[in-house]
């Protein structure tokens, strides 16, 4: 008769502390006994090793996270957002977004960021579009401007609304919103060097055509400015707007700026 002495059989290691493998270990420890007590050849077959829990794996868990904040914000304001519902709506455990993002802070500046990147795009290509010629690349950044403030609303909004409290270091959110503005920057100095365009700040002046193109949009957003009917529009997540009317606005603005001798 077999006792529990008559043999000893280590603990499994901490690698292996499932219930199924649990299961698995007092079964192999019964057939063994088993064996032994009907005098047969002890099973020498080594424990298959228990299969790996398969990994978190979401195929862009960062990206899901910023465009489940994108659908939350635009029912909700940032302060009722939070990390936990970003998760929620991205259909990922709760603890998910740390593996991208150290707070709530630091997934709004990742939201916004992506947006002034995609702003940025707008720019250029109307700068690209005016073949680089002072003017027209001003004209054509205003309208791209609020063309972007009326097709991405969401994004615009964050971006001008939420900059974290705190410094965050590893951020390259100021960089790249600080890019955005260069764009025009870079226009005015370059028609001030072809006469274009006034003496003066670059900066102060972009300054000016800035504010006021962003005005604008925010009117619009908000539903301030309207006009009945448009036939050619400019349209987003607000009511329609003539093109017409953003490009005589913008176009108005740019009387200030020029010099008597440009075109």
């Amino acid at each position: 008769m077999f006792t529990s002495s008559t043999f000893s059989f280590s603990e499994p290691s901490s690698s292996f502390v499932s219930k199924q493998f649990d299961y698995e270990f007092q079964a192999w420890i019964a057939r063994q006994c088993s064996r032994l007590y009907n005098k047969e050849t002890l099973d020498t077959t080594p424990l298959k090793p228990m299969a790996k829990k398969a990994s978190y794996h979401h195929g862009d868990l960062r990206q899901a996270l910023l465009e489940a904040a994108l659908v939350i914000l635009k029912t909700q304001d940032i302060q009722s957002l939070s990390l936990r519902g970003v998760a929620r709506q991205a259909g990922v455990s709760h603890t998910a977004p740390y593996r991208h993002f150290a707070d709530k802070a630091a997934l709004l500046a990742a939201v916004a960021e992506e947006g002034f990147i995609e702003f940025g795009q707008y720019l250029k290509a109307a700068v690209t579009e005016a073949k680089a010629e002072p003017i027209a690349a001003l004209q054509g950044t205003g309208e791209a401007y609020v063309r972007y403030a009326l097709e991405h609303p969401t994004h615009f909004r964050l971006m001008f609304s939420h900059f974290p409290d705190t410094p965050m270091p590893d951020s390259s959110l100021p960089s790249t919103a600080k890019g955005t503005f260069q764009i025009l920057v870079d226009i005015i100095a370059s028609g001030q060097a072809t006469g274009a365009f006034k003496a003066g700040d670059p900066e102060e002046l972009a300054l000016g055509r800035w504010a006021l193109v962003h005005g604008l949009a925010m009117l619009i957003l908000d539903g301030m400015i309207t006009y009945p009917k448009p036939t050619a529009t400019v349209t987003g997540d607000c009511p329609p707007i003539p093109k017409t009317l953003i490009q005589g606005i913008i176009a108005n603005s740019l009387g200030g700026l020029m010099t008597e001798s440009a075109p």
